[in-house]
């Protein structure tokens, strides 16, 4: 991807000149000004992509890691050190609540641009264009809808109407599952979107250009809508969206993979990275693996852990005893922490000092141990951050000092997970099992997983091999899923909703002098609740929304949860 810093000077350069289009032709007959042959809608796509898939660090922080990749099992907060409990996303806060709000409420005002500007009439008409932007809106809808169930959709885009309704979440998946079948009718055999300046090319910083692979990305999105429907009350479209997808191409090889790459220089208040976050505020900042993620890859032997996090620190670490009530809890939690070490195969070793403080000494940099999700702040002090794993250093470097793992749009696993569950379901054909083995490798060659050490892990895992009852596979599908999901947290936690697994995390907390139980009292959050400005300025519709949907709570479950 070109430094998308230089592709933000040509949009603004092209902003400039057709934010007034009834000047547009007298522009083109100036000798200075633009060509035609040199203006073209692709440079109000970029925008738009990163913009939803890399936003700036405010919401990036508060959307992104706070609240989809913790409540996904995949991050936590909450070790010694850590600004925040582990609670935090899980007790109310409307200021990080708001910013995710915002932010997905906003972002559809740049991709309403392009696609306006690429409609029918529009200045740069273009319908392949238009279908890339028809796609995008798949995309962007389904993100917001999975996180807040009811949003505003077939209102949320027109001029005329300022305070739009809330659509249910059965309109919004059978509008996108037919707006993305017309993108796909457009598209039909073409491969580009026109030539020269009409080619949206490297500007296109998903598929470069390649509108087959737009199509089938659509394809598989549809796919992934349908099968979250199927089983929903009202869902009566999703039998016949699951067939037709499957009828279909979908994406099947590590090329069709749709990877954003990360801009490594760019400003972190116009896109960020994990390493904007990690490097930019020290330790109080930084965050762990989650238990439920490293035990899944480590106790069933899977060779992505390398890939995903660096072994814990280690060392040596004193826990001294509280004074106060906290007191008689402190043996408890003592052996909670040596439990978890116990768990993981840490040798170490625990001695006993004055004043009940107690001493943990553990090999450095050599075991993979994840962080318990949902550590309340009493039992922060004894969660060292030397116990447990952190990302790898792709996943969080810091800009300018080298490669940044990709932004992951869709995989090519994905279509496979979904193809699997579709045939264990009896909604499609072809052997489970072999459809399964071939979502998992692709998901580890995603990750750069050498050849020998994937077949490795499908002859000889029992992970690895789809078997026992509808339900049990189910379970594989969705854990092989949410693990393929890693750093996408909005997908790997509408997973565990809409599916049930990993059921560590769908089954939530319990115990008070352990975790934080938040406002829901333990349970597994469900939702977002609505930003203060639904609230504020779009009264009437929110109510409504509310009193159809139920509480503007956490608990409150979509349409399609388990």
């Amino acid at each position: 991807m070109k430094n998308i810093f230089r592709i933000l000077i040509i949009i603004g350069a092209v902003f400039l000149l057709t934010n007034c289009t009834e000047n547009f032709d007298e522009i083109n007959t100036k000798p200075d000004a633009f060509t035609t042959e040199e203006v073209s809608a692709k440079f109000f796509l970029t925008s738009p992509q990163y913009r939803l898939y890399a936003p700036d660090r405010y919401p990036y922080w508060r959307a992104h890691l706070i609240h989809m990749d913790r409540y996904a099992g995949h991050f936590c907060f909450g070790m010694r050190g850590s600004w925040w409990s582990d609670e935090l996303g899980y007790s109310y806060n409307s200021g990080y609540t708001d910013a995710a709000w915002d932010w997905l409420a906003n972002y559809i005002g740049g991709l309403d641009n392009y696609m306006r500007l690429t409609d029918v009439g529009g200045e740069f008409e273009n319908q392949y264009m238009f279908a890339i932007g028809q796609i995008m809106r798949g995309l962007y809808f389904q993100m917001f809808t999975d996180v807040f169930g009811m949003i505003p959709y077939t209102e949320a885009t027109n001029p005329d109407i300022t305070l739009p309704k809330f659509d249910d979440q059965r309109t919004i998946y059978q509008g996108l599952i037919a707006e993305l079948d017309q993108a796909m009718a457009t598209i039909g055999d073409a491969t580009r979107t026109g030539a020269n300046v009409d080619d949206v090319a490297e500007n296109d910083i998903f598929c470069n250009g390649d509108l087959q692979k737009w199509k089938r990305l659509a394809n598989t999105l549809k796919l992934r809508i349908a099968m979250r429907a199927y089983g929903a009350q009202g869902a009566d479209f999703a039998t016949a969206a699951i067939t037709s997808a499957l009828n279909a191409p979908l994406l099947e090889t590590s090329a069709d993979n749709v990877l954003m790459k990360k801009d490594e220089i760019i400003s972190q208040w116009a896109s960020a990275s994990y390493g904007d976050i990690w490097y930019n505020f020290g330790t109080g900042s930084d965050w762990t693996v989650g238990k439920t993620l490293i035990d899944a890859l480590r106790n069933n032997n899977d060779p992505r852990l390398p890939f995903y996090a660096k072994p814990a620190k280690g060392g040596t670490v004193v826990i001294e005893k509280p004074d106060g009530p906290e007191a008689e809890r402190h043996d408890k939690r003592i052996n909670y922490i040596v439990n978890v070490l116990t768990e993981a195969g840490v040798e170490y070793t625990k001695t006993d000092l004055e004043n009940g403080a107690v001493e943990i000494s553990m090999p450095e940099n050599m075991y993979y141990v994840g962080q318990p999700t949902r550590i309340n702040g009493r039992t922060k002090s004894y969660m060292a951050y030397e116990f447990f794993s952190t990302p790898a250093e792709d996943i969080i470097r810091a800009k300018n000092s080298g490669y940044i793992r990709e932004e992951l749009v869709m995989a090519s696993a994905e279509a496979y997970f979904l193809k699997a569950e579709a045939a264990v379901r009896g909604l499609g054909s072809g052997d489970a099992n072999s459809l399964y083995q071939e979502g998992i490798r692709q998901a580890m060659k995603l990750w750069g997983v050498s050849d020998g050490d994937i077949e490795t892990y499908i002859s000889s895992e029992p992970m690895a091999q789809l078997s026992g009852t509808q339900e049990e596979q189910i379970e594989k599908i969705a854990t092989q899923r949410w693990l393929a999901a890693y750093t996408d947290g909005f997908e790997a936690w509408a997973i565990v909703r809409n599916l049930g697994y990993p059921a560590e995390l769908a089954q939530g907390v319990s115990d008070p002098d352990i975790f934080g139980l938040g406002d829901i009292n333990g349970k597994y959050p469900q939702r977002l609740r609505y930003g203060n400005n639904a609230r504020n300025t779009n009264t009437s519709n929110y109510n409504t929304a509310v009193s159809q949907q139920g509480a503007d709570t956490q608990e409150t479950k979509l349409w399609w949860a388990k």
